[in-house]
């Protein structure tokens, strides 16, 4: 086989492959890309098993084939080269690699083709279109919130539920919830729930322009992803997500506003003197005034002030500052309501005005 490609065009798709593939052992042929040229254009795959890539660009190809090499060293090479024309040429098991510019050649060893897995393909697959800026928008306010606990591995993914016309997103780590509906389903045929690994959700988030839409499909154990000229695939998570419904309060008399940029602030002071192993911060309210503060024990103290609008009686309720801290980086109102009953029940955070989204945090134990 033999094409010639520019640089700068298949250096942005094999950094997608990269970010998808196994590259812990040179030899095995997940650490490999596949390439198929043919009619001037290229193909290109790349899969870790679980999750699959594939896009096609315009190439120019003067002898049609098939072949993969180690992503890894290729990426590097290209890294190296300037932009520009590029030729790649393979014999047998060796494909060489010669910028049109450059009096530079490079020599990989090739791995065959029909070792490469194949990608679960789907006949007639019941895609839905969602606006992109909108689904990137929900990844965002959730996937921060997934549990890296593999003993509890049904909540190592983002939840996907329709309900109604609505989709909704809820991630978990057993002490917060962040959860998130969108009327994006008008007139989508109903399909399985599904816990999505945040694998792929963290390239779509990465790669999807928020202009356009989005083309999503959930069957038989598969969630797949098209836009532009990608496609994405990935293997659920195979379990029973928590019943969330039961974690988010009915009825929350109690709350204080406050603004946002201010106790971002404020915390990441605060948090410079946290026992690093708890994270325990502590929230205390009195009448428009908040109140932070965080000890380490063989270190220090730290304490700040801020004004809230809180007309209730006195209470101080423990917190992970990770836990407000995290859900204020992707809410983008200038006022956040916290709404609570008493210091040991969970805590709602919602944008002010409220919007389609909210995060439940778990108080900790005083000490």
């Amino acid at each position: 086989m033999k094409f010639t490609f520019d640089r700068d065009a298949v250096l942005k798709e094999i950094g997608i492959a990269q970010e998808i593939i196994s590259t812990k052992n040179a030899l095995s042929i997940l650490s490999n890309v596949l390439f198929i040229a043919e009619h001037n254009s290229l193909t290109i795959k790349a899969t870790d098993i679980k999750v699959n890539f594939e896009t096609k660009i315009p190439v120019e190809v003067e002898e049609e084939g098939t072949t993969t090499v180690f992503c890894d060293k290729f990426i590097s090479i290209l890294n190296t080269l300037p932009s520009g024309d590029v030729e790649f040429s393979q014999k047998d098991i060796n494909v060489v690699i010669k910028p049109i510019t450059k009096k530079v050649r490079f020599q990989l060893k090739s791995m065959a083709s029909d070792k490469f897995p194949e990608f679960s393909s789907e006949q007639n697959i019941p895609w839905f279109e969602v606006p992109a800026a909108e689904f990137k928008n929900m990844i965002t306010q959730t996937i921060f919130a997934v549990s890296d606990d593999e003993t509890r591995y049904f909540m190592n993914g983002v939840y996907f539920e329709k309900k109604e016309e609505n989709l909704i997103m809820v991630a978990t780590d057993g002490r917060r919830l962040a959860y998130v509906s969108k009327p994006l389903c008008a007139g989508v045929a109903d399909f399985e729930s599904a816990i999505v690994p945040p694998k792929v959700l963290n390239i779509i988030l990465k790669r999807l322009s928020s202009e356009g839409n989005l083309f999503v499909a959930i069957v038989n154990k598969m969630i797949y992803f098209k836009f532009g000229n990608y496609s994405f695939s990935s293997v659920l998570i195979d379990g029973q997500f928590p019943n969330y419904q039961r974690v988010i309060p009915e009825t929350q008399e109690k709350h204080f506003q406050i603004h946002r940029r201010d106790l971002l602030d404020a915390l990441k002071r605060v948090g410079l003197l946290v026992e690093q192993k708890s994270r325990r911060v502590y929230f205390d309210l009195n009448e428009g005034m908040l109140t932070i503060t965080a000890q380490e024990s063989e270190i220090g103290t730290a304490k700040e002030e801020l004004p809230c609008r809180y007309a209730g009686e006195q209470i101080t309720i423990a917190l992970n500052y990770l836990y407000v801290e995290e859900p204020m980086k992707v809410i983008d109102t200038e006022y956040i309501t916290f709404e609570f009953t008493e210091y040991m029940k969970a805590i709602t955070m919602k944008p002010e005005p409220a919007q389609d989204f909210f995060h439940i945090i778990m108080p900790m134990q005083m000490e």
